[in-house]
């Protein structure tokens, strides 16, 4: 079993910048594929970026491409999401998901284990 904690978020600027932080606890969290999904109020969960239990493939939404980058830090046992040129339509919950040997995938029912989310809100 793992346990993800999700850290980051806050309120700024259309523009800015900002990396959240999604740590694994409890068994090797470098077994896991992870992702990032976000929600909005009143939207379904969407798939923004994964990537693969091996580190060696990455994943993102055409909607954050070239905007956000994930990472994977193994030593740390920390999934980075790194979000550039923020948008007002980024603004959301974001949440991470782990799957044992998973690829990363942008399926939600993929992931067995879920953080309790970090909010992003982007002003205009």
């Amino acid at each position: 079993q793992v346990q993800l904690v999700e850290s980051g978020g806050g309120l700024v600027e259309a523009g800015d910048s900002l990396t959240l932080s999604c740590v694994g606890t409890g068994r090797a969290f470098s077994m896991y594929g992870v992702a990032w999904f976000r929600q909005a109020p009143g939207k379904e969960r969407e798939f923004v970026a994964g990537v693969s239990w091996r580190g060696g493939s990455t994943y993102s939404s055409d909607s954050v491409k070239g905007r956000f980058t994930i990472a994977r830090d193994n030593a740390k046992n920390t999934i980075y999401l790194q979000m550039n040129s923020l948008k007002p339509e980024d603004t959301a919950v974001y949440s991470c998901a782990a799957d044992q040997y998973g690829a990363g995938e942008d399926h939600p029912h993929a992931y067995e284990y879920w953080g309790q989310g970090t909010q992003v809100t982007v002003a205009s």
